[in-house]
């Protein structure tokens, strides 16, 4: 595993909830340009707000993460603490407080073990690691069954840089802007020095494109530090790596969705505008009918228009639509089709779903998973 230079980091328990990694740090050695992008839910957690406040100037040398106990429904306390994490941080680690990015992710309404957290803060410096992101990718996990990785080397005229890219999530996902919580490093920095409009460009068509149920997580941030010790790399070059990466991790979160056992990827192909192809995907993807039929082997055909015809402000010619899994024609599917559509479910851990929509010549993927007896299981008694 090959790490970006000048980057350290750590993960740790500090016993949050339990004896898992729960708190993590990565701390630059130089001053990175950043970017980020957040959730747009109307009640974002309280580092939400810090971090769209320090990420302001384009700049970041720390992130900071706690794990199992969301800083989120917490009020004017709730804010204050996470500007006394990034306080703390910054005197261990010599740097100001506003160049520390926060981040929290758990169960929301629960004010946070504050001092347990400043405490760790406060002996960071001496935890840090060279590399060592797996680390952090471990604790920032809380629903998530594994660790989210993914990571490319780059090559300019005179060096080899790596950008690397961790990510976290399982439930609670719709995102609309960012998605869950995800950091990605590197050490070059794109000729034109647009970090912003670059990142908001692939998030809009990776993380964005994902959906586990619906629902648009509090706290959703995607963090990209550049500390440019390689100097700099084409922009499309750049872009390309980055997006691979946010593919990658993109996917993983889905797979990784609550009690999922099937990944599901759909391209939405032949629509008007991105409006459009968006909104009819995400009403395939979000579909219970659909995502337990894909789930129990159901060749349910029938379940793919209601989800295509209840998009009612974006109505599709029914007689130009076109429904395809694994490549077999589902619309007025006969007895021995049916039995293939069953068999293709029920036998591959992937399932590709491609819709045409013959409005234009628009075309997105999005990914998803089935919903099982699991995912009810895990959210109904998540706090108890």
């Amino acid at each position: 595993m090959k790490f970006p230079l000048g980057f350290y980091s750590f993960g740790k328990n500090i016993g949050i909830k339990d004896t898992s990694l729960d708190f993590a740090v990565i701390y630059s050695e130089n001053r990175c340009k950043a970017a980020a992008v957040f959730t747009r839910n109307n009640f974002p957690g309280a580092p939400i707000y810090v971090g769209r406040d320090h990420i302001k100037d384009g700049y970041l040398q720390a992130i900071v993460i706690n794990s199992k106990n969301s800083n989120v429904a917490t009020g004017e306390q709730g804010i204050q603490n996470s500007y006394a994490i990034c306080t703390e941080l910054g005197k261990s680690l010599g740097i100001p407080a506003r160049d520390i990015l926060p981040s929290s992710t758990g169960v929301i309404g629960v004010p946070l073990p504050i001092e347990k957290i400043l405490n760790a803060c406060s002996t960071a410096k001496r935890d840090l690691k060279l590399g060592n992101l797996e680390e952090v990718a471990e604790a920032i996990m809380t629903t998530d069954t594994r660790k989210k990785i993914s990571y490319r080397t780059m090559t300019n005229q005179t060096s080899e840089g790596v950008m690397f890219g961790i990510a976290k999530g399982a439930g609670m996902i719709e995102p609309n802007m960012a998605t869950m919580l995800s950091y990605i490093l590197c050490d070059y920095i794109p000729e034109s020095g647009d970090l912003q409009g670059i990142l908001k460009r692939v998030v809009d068509v990776t993380y964005n494109c994902v959906t586990i149920d619906s629902d648009t997580s509090t706290s959703d941030t995607v963090v990209l530090m550049c500390s440019g010790v390689l100097g700099t790399i084409p922009d499309e070059v750049f872009e390309s790596h980055l997006k691979e990466i946010a593919t990658d991790l993109s996917k993983m979160i889905a797979r990784d969705g609550e009690g999922a056992s099937k990944l599901i990827e759909l391209t939405v192909s032949n629509g008007r505008d991105d409006i459009q192809v968006t909104k009819i995907g995400k009403s395939i993807l979000n579909s219970p009918l659909v995502k337990t039929a894909i789930y129990g082997g159901d060749p349910n055909w029938g379940r793919f228009v209601m989800a295509i015809g209840k998009v009612f402000d974006e109505p599709i010619p029914y007689d130009s639509l076109e429904i395809q899994l694994g490549g077999i024609a589902v619309k007025g599917a006969d007895n021995d089709t049916k039995s293939k559509l069953a068999e293709y479910l029920k036998s591959n851990e992937e399932i590709h779903i491609s819709v045409s929509l013959n409005t234009g010549s628009f075309q997105k993927t999005f990914w998803s998973c089935d919903f099982t007896e699991g995912y009810i299981q895990e959210n109904a008694y998540y706090t108890t």
